[in-house]
């Protein structure tokens, strides 16, 4: 299948919003390449930076806040900003982004998506497998740091896909069942085996829920709770929530 430039699939995947969006390199200040994710205290630092924040908004010390459960959180967002962009890009833009770790550069921020670039990344035309290539390295690095389950971090993973799929469809019901494709196809390799289910409650619409076979430990965290596609969220809730965004989304 030829390779093309990856610049219109991103820009496409950009108009979900800022999960969405790898913005091209321009070698600006604050800039650093995506190895340094791979780096044991690069990794701690970022854990760091996001449990002194969470302590100020529960207004409770660092210590009182459970460092694997941040560790586990910071994950998800970081598997959230790698994998979303080339899942939108591919069910938007037509194109499959190839992953290259040596043309993406992330830069840091306290709170909010982490901004991301790339240089020269090439797509595939008509991708229609989604590969968690950049994700896994650094869930690896993060299991090692801080002794956290590979199920739960790939349950992160799985939740991530999940979470950009459910956006991609609330804001473009056009591109859901694509999207619902992409993940479902994820879901059936041999990392994200077991970690979580697709369903779709209203046979009419093409809107997917995913549903996880673990938690995220977001729970642990003073102020927190469980997330809608967590394994601890009551059913009688997760339905009401399913009930709730389908009466948003418009019928096909």
């Amino acid at each position: 299948m030829p390779e093309v430039d990856a610049s219109a699939a991103l820009r496409a995947a950009a108009r979900f919003g800022p999960y969405f969006t790898w913005e091209p390199y321009d070698g600006g200040p604050g800039w650093r390449p995506y190895g340094e994710l791979l780096d044991a205290g690069v990794v701690a630092e970022r854990v760091g930076v996001a449990r002194d924040l969470l302590a100020r908004m529960a207004g409770v010390a660092t210590g009182d806040i459970p460092e694997r459960a941040v560790a586990s959180v910071t994950f998800l967002g970081l598997a959230s900003r790698l994998l979303s962009p080339p899942l939108a890009a591919a069910a938007a833009g037509g194109a499959m982004p190839v992953p290259d770790p040596a043309k993406l550069w992330w830069r840091a921020a306290e709170g909010g998506p982490i901004p991301f670039a790339y240089r020269g990344l090439t797509a595939v035309e008509d991708g229609a497998a989604l590969t968690t290539a950049l994700a896994e390295p650094v869930l690896e690095v993060f299991r090692r740091r801080f002794a956290l389950s590979g199920q739960v971090l790939w349950g992160n993973v799985a939740s991530a896909l999940g979470g950009a799929a459910g956006m991609i469809a609330d804001a473009s019901p056009s591109h859901a069942a694509a999207a619902a494709a992409l993940v479902a196809g994820a879901l059936r390799t041999p990392q994200l085996v077991g970690t979580a289910t697709l369903e779709r409650p209203d046979p009419y619409r093409d809107r997917w829920f995913l549903v996880r076979r673990n938690c995220c430990l977001y729970y642990r965290i003073p102020g927190g709770g469980t997330c809608g596609d967590c394994i601890l969220t009551p059913q009688e809730s997760r339905r009401a929530h399913w009930q709730a965004v389908l009466s948003r989304s418009r019928v096909r």
